[in-house]
């Protein structure tokens, strides 16, 4: 076990994506109240909640912020699925899992969550009415070690989930939602897939990779149309991505290697600008502001940037380790995951904490 976590802890730290064990729900304690993050930022709340956070999603009505958790990877099993009010950021319910946690997707009615177990290579559904998992998918491609691909990020699109696996070459799993029923394996994904995103303007899935691609795939073929390299022969590990629908713009993190944020021509792949604000991490596209959101794992910040001059807008200091990012619909919330620094023996010093940024 410990040369798996060596090896697939570390992936999942610089992302973010059977039967279940016990199931509650309960009401946090009034010491779990969140405070504001400080009294200059009336508008941040902080909530330190748990060890492990990776992704988040919001529910269809918005009154559910669901936060994915592998918990502790020392001596400690399973994960959480913590449900909070979106607002205060306390918790309103939580679902223990057999298994770890890492991307999120929920179905379009709010029933179900697609939770990825990276560890163990597989895919959960979740029932949000209890909280017990439905179904699960545990994939069977093992590395030359014995161990399974790391099942990192996952996209839900008209009903079929895309799960990458983190591998050398890797693969794309294409799965049935409804069914949890593997439809098809995407092969030689390069390395490691890092990031999945659904584009409206063209109709096609952009997936990031390790090895400094950016492949684009046909949905209804499920075929890699287009392989991209943006850097050439620079090194790049290209992480999360972002669509500004309005003017084609596709924007590529990188937190690693080239420690930038790339702007590209989505239909052709062209290279328009390299943001100069070094490593990115999360990003997220905001057209009710016409902002561009980036987290800065090694400098601990969350930056806001003028969409159109790529200016820096704002920047809030979100120590040590700021992660995901999730926007809400009407694009006035912005949630932040801060994960805490591995130790070497797979330890924090601290629980992670979820952040609420109120934008207006």
């Amino acid at each position: 076990m410990t040369k798996k976590l060596s090896a697939l802890a570390l992936l999942v730290a610089v992302s973010l994506s059977g039967c279940a064990a016990q199931h509650t729900a309960t009401t946090a304690p009034a010491a779990d109240a969140p405070k504001p993050a400080a009294p200059a930022q009336t508008n941040v709340v902080k909530r330190d909640l748990a060890d492990g956070l990776y992704e988040m999603v919001l529910s269809p009505k918005g009154d559910a912020l669901y936060v994915a958790s592998s918990e502790g990877f020392k001596d400690v099993q399973g994960g959480v699925v913590y449900k909070l009010d979106p607002t205060t950021l306390k918790t309103i319910g939580r679902s223990h899992t057999d298994l770890k946690n890492f991307a999120l997707a929920l179905s379009e009615d709010g029933q179900t969550l697609y939770a990825t177990n990276s560890l163990d290579g597989g895919i959960s559904a979740i029932s949000t009415a209890d909280g017990k998992v439905k179904k699960r998918l545990l994939f069977t491609e093992r590395n030359k070690e014995g161990y399974p691909y790391g099942a990192r990020q996952v996209l839900l699109h008209n009903d079929v989930l895309y799960i990458g696996g983190v591998a050398d070459p890797a693969v794309i799993w294409v799965v049935d939602a409804n069914t949890l029923k593997l439809k098809k394996t995407i092969k030689n994904a390069g390395q490691w897939v890092t990031g999945l995103m659904w584009s409206e303007q063209t109709q096609r899935i952009y997936v990031a990779n390790g090895g400094g691609e950016i492949l684009v795939l046909d949905p209804k073929s499920n075929r890699i149309e287009k392989r991209w390299k943006p850097l050439g022969d620079k090194p790049a590990l290209l992480l999360n991505l972002a669509e500004d629908n309005a003017t084609g713009r596709l924007f590529v993190t990188d937190n690693s290697k080239a420690k930038t944020t790339l702007v590209l021509d989505i239909r052709t792949g062209e290279l328009i600008k390299q943001l100069d604000v070094g490593d990115s991490m999360g990003v997220k596209f905001n057209p009710a502001r016409n902002e561009l959101y980036i987290t800065q794992r090694e400098s601990g910040k969350l930056l806001s940037l003028d969409a159109k001059t790529y200016a820096v807008k704002q920047s809030w200091d979100l120590p040590p380790n700021p992660n995901s990012l999730l926007l809400s619909a009407d694009g006035q919330t912005l949630y932040v995951t801060v994960k805490q620094a591995f130790n070497k023996d797979h330890s924090t010093n601290g629980p992670d904490s979820v952040v609420r940024i109120a934008l207006k």
